[in-house]
């Protein structure tokens, strides 16, 4: 335990742990949190420490049902942690913190800081003021302070960036507590943008994911209909970035200048996740979704006439409220016509203070599974089909951190290709980075990834992989737990093979 000098400054071995729950809003927001501690003079846990941190952070998510007892039991498990470790601190924030507010401290009185998804800039203050007051500190600011990307950061990734294009959404889906808790959507300048992806080139980064909770509503608030189109063509013009990806966007603003900016800028992968929620029109009408199952589908013929190889992904809700058989079997057909590469499926998750929680014709729960599984085993056998027209192709791969958990065991290294597909090939006998591009041919195919089992037949070294190598010296004669790069992160969400779907997706 440390303690802090006559300047007010942290002593070094202060050690803090951030724990993220939720979309890719929250891993980015934690990136701005973690950055903001060690600007403090914080410094990272050891990898697995486990709340033996000096200070823990939870950034939250409310989407899903069970997001409050998973909260309260970690925050449990610390309590006698804490009781043994004077001075440690506990701070909760996110999406559960600006929804839930005092009763947070009410059920875990030994939190220290409340912070919402407005004020994660005050984390550090909140921090010191809860020492030197000995008390709680719950802040929630009902509107943005500072847009996040303004704030200190200390990305995952030496390679892969996020960068915000915008917060909040205007949207009302009756399933989605999301806009009541992030607000409404606020955009960023287009120049604020590009000369954060500048910055971030500079540094070394070669793949940015433009991130927003409804991406491809961006211009909304700036008043520019095509504004979003705009940005894709701008980042073509960034000499070194090599890879630019969105998420998530919304069927409602998928216009066509969109598709054209995607198939006409090199660098826009051809990729798209776009949420269908559900393939049945009357459901989608209950969900307050703007769209129907023939403009949906149009929009995936669309984007495939102008990029042919465009692996498309998405979430898919089963079970909400008055959803028939027959409502089902829409579903299952739009996923037929589709043919998405991958898809996040979840069953409906009653939260409170949703229009949807209220709603009569509740789904029993077995029903809800077996439709469920019914969904699962048919999108199995379509990613494993579609990844089958894989085989044969020769793909440059991004190699990536963390990506392929058997791969000291195989001798094999793993990477994204350009359409995000999963890709493990067999480690060649020069040195890769994380960073770096390889050339290799497919050779096998299963339903979340691809093998390349031949000889890697070309090797880029690139500067983000010198960035990676970079980073990792810097690091070497320090803990483990500095080493940089999140198994769990890696390329900035992997989709849709991530862990968590975009905010407001169940």
């Amino acid at each position: 335990m440390s303690s802090r000098d006559r300047s007010g400054a942290v002593d070094a071995t202060r050690t803090y742990e951030v724990r993220t729950y939720g979309c890719q809003m929250n891993v980015h927001d934690s990136e701005r949190l973690s950055g903001l501690l060690e600007g403090a003079g914080y410094v990272r846990a050891p990898e697995g420490s486990d709340g033996d941190a000096d200070v823990v952070v939870f950034n939250t998510c409310a989407v899903r049902e069970n997001a409050d007892n998973k909260l309260y039991g970690n925050l449990g498990r610390l309590a006698p942690r804490k009781t043994q470790r004077p001075g440690m601190q506990i701070a909760v924030g996110g999406c559960l913190a600006q929804k839930d507010r005092d009763t947070i401290v009410k059920r875990a009185p030994w939190v220290d800081v409340v912070f919402g998804t407005h004020n994660i800039g005050k984390l550090p203050v909140l921090l010191e003021r809860a020492r030197v007051q000995e008390e709680a500190q719950v802040e929630i600011a009902e509107s943005l302070e500072a847009f996040p990307s303004t704030l200190p950061t200390r990305r995952e990734s030496a390679y892969a960036a996020w960068v915000s294009i915008s917060v909040g959404c205007n949207n009302t889906c009756t399933f989605c507590i999301v806009p009541a808790l992030r607000g409404k959507e606020k955009d960023r300048r287009p120049g604020d943008i590009l000369a954060e992806i500048e910055a971030l080139v500079a540094e070394g980064v070669s793949e940015i994911t433009l991130l927003g909770q409804n991406v491809n509503a961006y211009g909304s608030d700036i008043g520019d209909r095509e504004a979003f189109s705009k940005l894709l063509r701008a980042c073509g013009s960034v000499e070194g970035l090599e890879r630019v990806r969105f998420t998530s966007p919304h069927p409602r603003d998928f216009t066509d200048d969109v598709i054209a900016a995607m198939a006409e800028t090199p660098n826009v992968m051809p990729q798209l996740h776009m949420p269908l929620q559900s393939g049945s029109d009357s459901v989608l009408r209950a969900m307050r979704r703007s769209y129907r199952q023939e403009r949906f589908l149009g929009i995936i013929e669309k984007v495939r006439a102008a990029i042919p190889h465009a692996a498309i992904s998405t979430d898919i809700i089963v079970g909400f409220p008055g959803e028939t058989e027959e409502d089902f079997e829409q579903t299952l057909h739009t996923v037929r016509e589709a043919r998405f590469a991958n898809a996040f499926t979840f069953q409906y998750s009653k939260r409170p203070g949703t229009p949807a929680a209220t709603m009569d014709g509740q789904i029993p729960k077995e029903v809800v599974q077996a439709r469920y599984e019914r969904l699962v085993a048919l999108q199995e056998e379509i990613s494993w089909d579609e990844n089958k027209k894989q085989v044969g192709r020769v793909l440059e791969v991004m190699v990536a951190e963390g990506e392929g958990r058997k791969d000291g065991a195989t001798r094999r290294l793993s990477g994204r290709a350009a359409d995000n597909r999963l890709v493990h090939f067999t480690q060649p006998d020069e040195d890769v980075r994380p960073g770096d591009v390889v050339t290799v041919e497919i050779t096998y195919a299963a339903p979340h990834h691809l093998l390349a089992e031949g000889p890697t037949s070309a090797v880029r070294r690139t500067r983000a992989g010198d960035a990676w190598q970079k980073r990792n010296e810097a690091a070497a004669p320090q803990s483990a737990g500095v080493m940089l790069g999140l198994p769990s992160v890696g390329v900035p969400a992997p989709l849709p093979t991530a862990s968590a779907p975009a905010c407001g997706a169940i």
